[in-house]
């Protein structure tokens, strides 16, 4: 929900103040995790806001879902053939313009910390729908076109969240898979996929299609199963390797649609309190459908939206965070122009989750703060506290990690000055002497944030900063020795959700640098390096393994009998059955040697002799 901020408060009259703050409350209460209480509230404000339609001021205080009702309520006056007026058009534009304005305003205390209510974590669902975010840089009339008389016409289906349900994907059936509640300990939710025996069963199949190495096995599947979530996300990759970017996007959004309709009725998205334990097979489907799709979102342009399923995914495990997320948000964060979200998360989980260690955390927060440094409609005390966050920040971040400048300014075509390339703390003895763990992740950072860095402005900033760190060093300021020690100390392996992350993000800089344990290993786009300590549920049924070197009228028999054998290695179970394949096996081996000897001792007849008309001869 849209929050008020302490403008709008003063502008409306005192008689309206009480019952906004009442409804304020109620949402606050409901917490969202019920949707009949949202169903029911929702049409409560459909209702006031029939009522309150002359007051502009307390429009932006309304949901997404009342003015979605209001646009269809004007939509029904009009012929299937009409379009909305440019004046419809410009006033939602200027009502998503004054959304945007008034959520872009945030209240700070003397001391910079922002005193904002909700949590860290916090998930609005008008931000889930990138087409809200195009409407901002666009214009709706621009991004929805001829869409609203299609829509009128189309069957109706399940809203939902994450993704919009397209008219060219199949008729959703139920697939099999449920979301049960597991434990409820402090407050927290902890929840789980599970997968029923019809499912299982298409499961395996997957499997099979997987190791055949065939993408036309997955295709059949998805034929006969259009819903299957992993089918869905491997053939996604298969069209990413071949250039169908919106094919693959379309598959990745048909998957968050199948497991959103599975969702507990419990389960919700926005309160940072629902969790998925990562270790449970069931559940990745859900982490890495959302972690393609907003990789798709900020390749597409729209880096709000991403940045918020950045944080769905968070939510959903943040001890743990089994896709390291926490190396792309600060990305997506400055991408987003969300500098106080980054410096927030920096400021209360710097304490318990060290973030500063992570390179991407230690340089992107002083580029956060320098940012908001340069923001005229802040006071003079703001700026100037920002900039000095900024200046003591980037500092540390060079003493700490030095292998970073060089790299950095090589992605960004800027040659550094005669003291900064000859320096040996810059140089090439930097990225030689850092642990592998290490520069895994300046790898990956660079590659990933350098253009960022281009800025005339952020360049001048950075090489003011240089320069005082060289005189530091020069100086032998403790602080830099320290700092060596602890990057000889630390880093020494990387965990495997940073591999994890690595693999999905696809940056060849930082897929470069993965080590050999994980590269010589088959890695699958449904389930990329699975977690040591799995907890599964079930198990595929095993199959025999078969010799590739088998003869034709081997295979032949294998056909008609699944449990021949030719070499007669079966396993020993100590049970009847294992006797009775292995006599089963031994009838058929002697079975297989009468065969060979007929064949052996079959002569052909010579053909009949016939008058050749041509007069060639008789056959040889």
């Amino acid at each position: 929900f849209a929050q008020i901020t302490a403008e709008e408060l003063e502008d409306e009259p005192p008689s309206g103040e009480e019952p906004v703050d009442a409804r304020l409350s109620e949402r606050d209460a409901a917490g969202e995790n019920n949707e009949g209480a949202v169903t029911e509230e929702t049409e409560g404000d459909g209702q006031r806001d029939g009522e309150e339609a002359e007051q502009p001021d307390q429009t932006p205080t309304l949901s997404n879902k009342p003015r979605k009702k209001k646009k269809k309520r004007k939509t029904k006056k009009t012929s299937a053939g009409e379009t909305l007026e440019d004046n419809d058009l410009e006033d939602i534009d200027s009502l998503l313009e004054k959304i945007e304005d008034t959520d872009g305003l945030s209240h700070q205390t003397q001391s910079g910390i922002i005193a904002d209510s909700r949590p860290l974590l916090y998930v609005e669902h008008r931000n889930l729908n990138p087409e809200n975010e195009l409407k901002r840089y666009f214009g709706a009339r621009a991004v929805l076109g001829d869409q609203r008389p299609r829509q009128r016409q189309r069957q109706y289906v399940r809203s939902t969240w994450l993704t919009a349900p397209k008219n060219t994907w199949p008729r959703y059936s139920k697939t099999g898979i449920a979301m049960q509640l597991v434990d409820t300990r402090r407050g927290v939710q902890y929840f789980t996929f599970e997968h029923h025996r019809e499912y299982q069963q298409v499961q395996f199949k997957f499997l099979d299609a997987v190791e055949s190495m065939d993408p036309n096995n997955i295709v059949l599947l998805l034929q006969m199963n259009p819903y299957h979530v992993d089918s869905l996300l491997q053939l996604s990759d298969v069209c990413r390797m071949q250039e169908d970017q919106e094919m693959a996007r379309d598959l990745v959004e048909r998957a968050l649609y199948s497991l959103e309709c599975a969702f507990h009725p419990v389960f919700s998205l926005t309160s940072g309190t629902c969790r998925l334990d990562y270790r449970r097979p069931e559940n990745r489907a859900f982490f890495l459908a959302l972690f393609k799709h907003l990789m798709f979102l900020e390749k597409r342009g729209c880096p709000r939206t991403a940045l918020e399923f950045c944080k769905l995914i968070l939510s959903l495990d943040p001890e743990n965070d089994p896709l390291c997320v926490l190396l792309l948000i600060d990305f997506l964060s400055l991408r987003a122009r969300e500098y106080t979200f980054l410096t927030r998360m920096f400021q209360e989980w710097e304490s318990h989750r060290n973030l500063s260690q992570l390179p991407n955390f230690a340089f992107s927060v002083p580029l956060a703060y320098f940012f908001l440094s340069q923001q005229e409609e802040r006071s003079e005390l703001e700026l100037s506290q920002a900039r000095e966050k900024a200046t003591q920040l980037i500092q540390l971040a060079l003493i700490m990690f030095p292998s970073v400048l060089m790299p950095l300014l090589d992605h960004c075509s800027v040659q550094p000055d005669a003291r900064v390339a000859s320096h040996s703390f810059f140089g090439l003895n930097a990225q030689i002497s850092q642990p592998p763990a290490l520069n895994q992740l300046t790898s990956l950072y660079v590659g990933r944030t350098h253009s960022l860095w281009k800025d005339p402005a952020v360049m001048a900033w950075l090489e003011t900063n240089v320069h005082e760190v060289l005189r530091m060093v020069d100086a032998r300021d403790p602080l830099v020795e320290e700092s060596e020690h602890k990057r000889k100390m630390r880093y020494q392996s990387a965990p495997r959700n940073i591999y994890r992350h690595v693999i999905l993000s696809e940056m060849k800089e930082a897929t470069a640098a993965l080590p050999l344990e994980v590269t010589s290993q088959p890695v699958m786009g449904f389930d990329p390096l699975p977690p040591l300590d799995s907890i599964v549920s079930y198990t595929r049924p095993e199959r025999t393994n078969h010799p590739s070197n088998e003869s034709t009228l081997s295979l032949f028999f294998r056909s008609l009998l699944p449990n021949f054998n030719l070499q007669g290695d079966i396993r020993h179970d100590g049970d009847e059955e294992a006797g009775a394949g292995q006599d089963l096996n031994q009838g058929v081996n002697r079975l297989m040697a009468a065969m060979r000897d007929m064949l052996a001792n079959i002569q052909f007849q010579e053909p009949p002799r016939d008058d050749n008309p041509e007069g060639d001869g008789d056959w040889d």
